[in-house]
């Protein structure tokens, strides 16, 4: 489940950017699946990386290390596919899958930790 959140949260990323530039989405499906490739598979090789090593990637740490490996490789397969790496790109990046990739794991933990005295009262 948690894996399939990051995705689609990657996949949205992605659209963002492609709307923001008036690039198409269903009308261009090649041009989508190009930008959506890079980033989805550095999610994926990040999330391998977890399920190897048996942590839950739920936790804000591990969603750490999803975030770093997603947005580091992410931006090096673009530049090795031709595609654009420019500074205001990856600072966009940087912040949205910040917001993104680390954003659900804190209102899981706050709710996390809201609920736990309620849990100890019962």
């Amino acid at each position: 489940m948690v894996i399939l959140v990051d995705l689609v949260l990657v996949i949205v990323f992605c659209v963002i950017g492609r709307l923001s530039h008036a690039e198409g989405i269903f009308s261009d499906l090649p041009g989508l699946v190009n930008t959506i490739w890079p980033f989805v598979v550095a999610a994926l090789v990040a999330h391998v990386v977890l399920l190897a090593r048996r942590v839950r990637a739920e936790r804000m740490l591990p969603g750490l290390v999803v975030w770093a490996v997603t947005l580091v490789l992410g931006l090096g397969l673009r530049a090795v596919s031709g595609q654009g790496t420019a500074l205001p790109f990856i600072i966009v990046a940087t912040l949205t899958l910040a917001l993104f990739l680390l954003g659900w794991r804190a209102v899981l933990a706050l709710v996390r930790r809201l609920s736990r005295p309620a849990r100890a009262a019962r």
